[in-house]
């Protein structure tokens, strides 16, 4: 598509996402869910980055224009968004965010009614109304414009579903947050506090520019320094809108997606509650946490990387865990997207459960090297498709056996074939991408 990619319509704020855009898309979403004697609602979020205001007056404007009403959250999470549409029954959602990238970046992430991402087809009509290829939709009149609403309350009631959720108090614990001055910042520290922990917060005073800079999930290391710094027992780190989580153990170690998915797998199989001791993961998790679930009975499910392929995959087959390196964790008992907040929580109940240093929960997971190489080529299909890559492949991958993985695949937007090897040392695994990417330079597929 040409707006809309695997998490929403995407790019640096006035420049390939103008208000324009954003005002079409509010204008299509408040025209599209309306039928007889139905008022449509339509609740939106945004998190701290400064373009946020700008596009979430126009796409106020598009929805009320279009005769639907709005329902303003203000600074939150994507996961509340999607929490409060299935709770409250609104028609969709939108969360105005760009996650992890940086603040002169946004993005508008439609949220279907189920608290989903936006069907791929009714993304497509969004495109063409916003290219001038579909017929016009007629403005409101009268008593039929549309309402906009503060519904800060409905922050306030996502915040204590989380904490409802808490099974143990945290007293006795002490906690460091790195907030990424981003969506987490109006809600992490009140929940850990009421909970009883002594909290360490770090990164909780955004400014529209400061989100994800040099902090949060993808700057790990400054929360590995606060908990070396302070002691703490355990550290969460967030993203910009907050759907992600990685942690810090009582070592500085990083604990990442696949450590979470680990704890928390085997956790819920102890509780009975892991739907058929399966978890969700995609092909870039680590070897290793196969092997590991392998010891501990619990099968697994591969899919594409993206969070909506594992939700996918979790929806079909009722699956109650899945997640992405990155800490993309969903719990479906209690969501239906990732959530990073939960997910730190969830983390917590398995912690205090074990009665152990969570240094020492996941030491049985064994993480292989693992060398990622992004290769440009001139055309990845044929790349791709070239005989002697294929052959250079499952040499490849018979020399590895066991002992080691290799994965190579084609990025979904940009001109790139992904060369991962995990092996058992980095020199394996140097030396096995090094010759893939060699095979593609001899073949002439490399662009320069």
């Amino acid at each position: 598509m040409k707006y809309f990619g695997t998490d929403g319509f995407r790019g640096e704020a006035n420049v390939s996402l103008t208000v324009e855009h954003a005002y079409k898309v509010g204008r299509f979403l408040g025209w599209y869910f309306q039928k007889e004697d139905h008022n449509v609602r339509i609740v939106i979020g945004k998190d701290t980055r400064l373009s946020g205001y700008m596009f979430e007056t126009a796409l106020v404007s598009g929805i009320t224009a279009s005769g639907a009403d709005v329902y303003e959250l203000h600074v939150t999470t994507t996961p509340s968004v999607s929490y409060l549409i299935r709770k409250e029954k609104f028609d969709c959602g939108i969360m105005i965010s760009a996650s992890h990238n940086p603040y002169f970046d946004n993005g508008i992430k439609v949220i279907n009614g189920e608290g989903h991402k936006l069907e791929p087809d009714v993304e497509e009509q969004i495109e063409r109304y916003i290219d001038g290829e579909a017929e016009e939709i007629p403005l409101a009149k009268r008593e039929k414009i549309g309402r906009c609403f503060d519904y800060v309350k409905g922050r306030d009631q996502y915040t204590q579903y989380l904490k409802d959720l808490v099974k143990r108090r945290f007293e006795g614990k002490t906690v460091a947050l790195d907030l990424a001055n981003g969506a987490a910042s109006s809600i992490a520290k009140d929940i850990f506090e009421d909970m009883g922990a002594q909290v360490i917060v770090r990164h909780d005073q955004p400014n529209g520019t400061n989100i994800n800079r040099e902090c949060g999930s993808t700057h790990i290391e400054a929360l590995q320094g606060l908990v070396y710094d302070t002691g703490a027992d355990v550290g969460f780190a967030y993203d910009g809108d907050a759907d992600r989580c990685l942690a810090v153990d009582d070592d500085g170690k990083v604990v990442d997606g696949d450590h979470i998915l680990y704890l928390c797998g085997k956790y819920l199989k102890e509780q009975g509650k892991l739907h058929e001791d399966t978890v969700v993961t995609t092909v870039m998790s680590n070897m290793g946490l196969y092997k590991a679930f392998d010891k501990l009975g619990i099968r697994y499910e591969q899919t594409a990387v993206g969070d909506k392929y594992v939700c996918e995959n979790m929806m079909q087959h009722g699956y109650s865990l899945g997640g992405e390196q990155s800490g993309h964790i969903i719990f479906r008992e209690h969501a239906v997207t990732g959530d990073g907040i939960l997910t730190s929580l969830m983390i917590m109940e398995a912690y205090l459960n074990y009665g152990k240093p969570l240094s020492m929960l996941t030491k049985d997971l064994v993480i292989y090297p693992q060398l990622l190489v992004n290769v440009k080529v001139k055309d990845k299909i044929a790349a791709r498709e070239d005989e002697d890559v294929k052959r250079a492949e499952k040499e490849t991958a018979e020399a590895l056996g066991d002992a080691g993985r290799l994965l190579l695949r084609e990025s979904g937007t940009e001109p790139l074939i992904r060369v991962m090897v995990e092996a058992e040392s980095d020199e394996l695994c140097r030396k096995n991408v090094d010759h893939i990417v060699q095979v593609l330079k001899d073949k002439g597929h490399v662009a320069e």
